[in-house]
């Protein structure tokens, strides 16, 4: 294993299917995690109020709605609150209304690609569960600036849209089970990196533009 850079933002995206592989990764996650957690599950415009105390109950870290203004903190779990994107700029929490992207909001790409602006290689992107391709252009935004991109393995997820196109999307991403994601994310954010990972499938872009896995 080598030392780099403490990756201390981990930006979070599920949808469809992913409220559980949620809970099992935030549960995953170790306590005395030196990391913000920002999170994006897509709700409705109208719903989403118990989620955070639904997380808050699945993991060892505090998690709490997103406010606007609020300082990053590591060892916090924020939560998108419904029918808002939320930004991260100048180390803090930026809630916005904006139009929908991806035909959402809150929406996963303007969260990553503003954390990748503002965190450079300190950004982990991971993507669970979900339909269509919000979060790919975000992971790709979060891989050009030195981030790493995890996704849960498409043949474990219960809808592979979106850990598909991540991975479409990005040269680097790694895909794994959930419970191993976590692990993963917590030892990047101790600035650990494992020189390889058991199991995990690497995205492979050959000439012809097509996607294989090497695991």
């Amino acid at each position: 294993m080598g030392r780099h850079p403490a990756r201390d933002i981990i930006v979070v995206a599920a949808s469809a299917g992913g409220l559980m592989p949620l809970r099992a990764f935030l549960g995953g996650l170790p306590a005395d995690l030196p990391a913000s957690v920002l999170i994006v599950l897509h709700i409705p415009a109208t719903g989403g109020h118990a989620l955070p105390g639904i997380l808050d109950r699945s993991t060892p870290l505090t998690a709490g709605a997103a406010e606007d203004g609020e300082r990053l903190a590591h060892g916090r779990v924020y939560v998108a609150p419904a029918d808002h994107h939320v930004l991260v700029a100048g180390g803090r929490i930026r809630l916005s209304q904006a139009p929908r992207q991806n035909g959402v909001r809150p929406a996963a790409d303007p969260m990553f690609q503003s954390a990748a602006r503002y965190g450079g290689p300190r950004v982990v992107a991971v993507v669970l569960s979900g339909t269509l391709d919000d979060a790919a252009l975000g992971c790709a935004a979060v891989e050009r600036c030195g981030g790493r991109v995890l996704v849960q393995d498409p043949d474990e997820a219960a809808y592979p849209g979106m850990p598909a196109s991540a991975l479409a999307a990005t040269q680097h991403a790694m895909a794994l089970p959930v419970t191993d994601l976590a692990r993963l994310a917590g030892q990047l954010a101790s600035g650990t990196e494992p020189d390889s990972v058991p199991g995990a499938l690497a995205a492979d872009h050959p000439a012809d533009g097509s996607v294989r896995f090497e695991g």
